[in-house]
């Protein structure tokens, strides 16, 4: 999807239409942007960059709080046109997905044609735009679908899946974040054509296990299928504040607040877990997490909490500021059932 939280808020509300949005972050100069339109783009403003940074960079910006039910529903809303056209339908977040088109559901005859349909069908009925990447494999059509924003929609056959990647910057790699692109230039790596020359060895011994993905993937190899039932492996909920928490009965409030809304996402996603994480970040932007796994599975915000209070009572908090706070569940019941059902996972 287009900068999507925005494009709903501007979709919703026609007064916020044109203009420079960031969903998320505040207009005092606290919290994070979590997207932001693309008239808002055009001045540099962008998802996880400060409000305070936005704003410097455009002083007009307009701010929104997100409204992430609503979100999740277009989220359905999008899906459900998903399945029209193929069940093999692999979320990576709410506004980002793979399909599998190969078993063609409408006798379409082409997967050009299933994207421009299902295009077409985003915008008729929800008045929001998406782009789309068409290729023979994951990696590559995920490059495809960022290449054109916004409204977009970049097929890359097998023919010319080489010559593509030979030319890209290497900042526009799925996979390559800027860390890593700063890196991969400072060893004279501009694009994908500089990256092939070297040896996989050399980039496994220069990045580790990445060198061996970094390697196929700038030969377009990439064989993961479309995974339909992706494993969750963790189920949290955090919440910046406006103000910064002084008071530990303040803090300890707030995190049975986020303690009941996870039992609520548990209880959508029919998960129980064992081990809990509390997040903590400071008014000086440091954080530290502190994780605790029980014997036993855990689904009530009462449980939950039991263990965050524990958590937090070993937390150094003397004369600290907290502006973000975070709980986290993971080892889910039926991730461990499976360990103990595949005996090549078992630890004897």
């Amino acid at each position: 999807m287009d900068a999507f939280y925005a494009s709903v808020e501007q979709r919703d509300f026609p007064e916020l239409r044109d203009k420079a949005l960031a969903v998320g972050g505040s207009p005092d100069g606290r919290g994070v942007v979590a997207t932001a339109s693309y008239e808002a783009r055009k001045f540099g403003v962008r998802s996880a960059m400060s409000s305070r940074q936005a704003l410097q960079r455009c002083p007009h910006l307009l701010f929104t709080r997100p409204r992430f039910d609503v979100y999740r529903e277009v989220c359905n809303q999008i899906r459900a046109i998903f399945k029209r056209y193929t069940d093999l339908i692999e979320p990576l977040s709410l506004d980002e997905a793979y399909l599998d088109v190969t078993e063609d559901k409408q006798g379409i005859g082409s997967a050009i044609e299933i994207a421009k349909a299902i295009k077409t069908a985003i915008r008729d009925e929800l008045g929001l735009t998406a782009s789309a990447g068409v290729s023979v494999n994951k990696f590559i059509a995920k490059i495809a679908s960022d290449y054109q924003k916004q409204d977009g929609l970049t097929f890359i056959g097998p023919s010319k899946i080489i010559s593509f990647l030979e030319q890209l910057p290497i900042d526009k790699f799925f996979g390559v974040g800027k860390v890593t692109a700063e890196k991969m230039k400072s060893m004279g790596i501009h694009t994908g054509r500089e990256l092939k020359q070297f040896t996989e060895d050399e980039l496994i011994r220069r990045f580790g296990k990445s060198g061996k993905f970094f390697y196929h993937m700038v030969r377009g190899e990439d064989s993961r299928p479309v995974k339909p039932n992706r494993i969750v492996k963790s189920i949290g909920i955090e919440d910046t504040f406006e103000t910064d928490l002084k008071e530990e009965q303040e803090m300890l409030k707030e995190l049975n607040v986020l303690c009941e809304k996870l039992e609520k996402r548990l209880e959508g996603k029919a998960k129980q877990g064992r081990t809990v994480t509390l997040k903590i970040k400071f008014a000086d932007f440091t954080q530290i997490t502190r994780s605790k796994t029980s014997m036993f599975y855990l689904n009530t915000a009462e449980d939950i909490f039991r263990q965050v209070i524990e958590l937090f009572s070993k937390a150094d908090m003397e004369n600290k500021k907290v502006r973000l706070l975070g709980v986290t569940i993971s080892n889910f019941y039926d991730a461990d059932l499976e360990k103990l059902n595949n005996p090549q996972l078992r630890l004897f």
